[in-house]
């Protein structure tokens, strides 16, 4: 195939699947972002926090930042995610750290999941760089009876 035909088809392909997650987030985007908030949390993932970024990062629109107990663990927590996803048909644009498991990073474009073991977070503590933005109230107690 024409290179150019196949980086076409390609580029036609990543608009199509940001279209689609985008209407998605749009009918209601913190029911998606609440999902896999509890995913993370029947997972054991602890210090959960999502983050409303929308006017304020250039990058997403949603941040989702969890721990978790050791490396192994985060990679669990971050291949639950993808299973989770995948089911409802996304696939991520970009994912980095699976191989080590101290920060794992799970781009979809408009949700952009941070998983990390406690060290890390701490070192880096990235909710200080978005300290003046919404935080979206996950309410578990209500997400259990889903």
């Amino acid at each position: 195939m024409d290179p150019k035909i196949e980086e076409s088809v390609c580029f036609k392909v990543f608009l199509d699947k940001l279209v689609k997650l985008r209407l998605f987030m749009q009918s209601d985007p913190n029911r998606l972002i609440r999902e896999l908030a509890l995913l993370l949390y029947r997972k054991k993932g602890v210090n959960i926090i999502a983050l409303d970024v929308r006017g304020i990062s250039s990058v997403t629109d949603f941040v989702l930042i969890a721990t978790g107990n050791v490396e192994r663990h985060v990679i669990a927590l971050a291949r639950e995610l993808q299973k989770f996803l995948k089911e409802r048909k996304e696939k991520p644009f970009h994912i980095e750290g699976l191989q080590d498991g101290s920060w794992v990073v799970l781009d979809y474009f408009e949700i952009v999941i941070h998983l990390f073991i406690p060290q890390m977070r701490q070192k880096y503590q990235l909710e200080r760089l978005w300290a003046d933005v919404k935080i979206i109230d996950l309410n578990f107690n209500h997400l259990l009876s889903i």
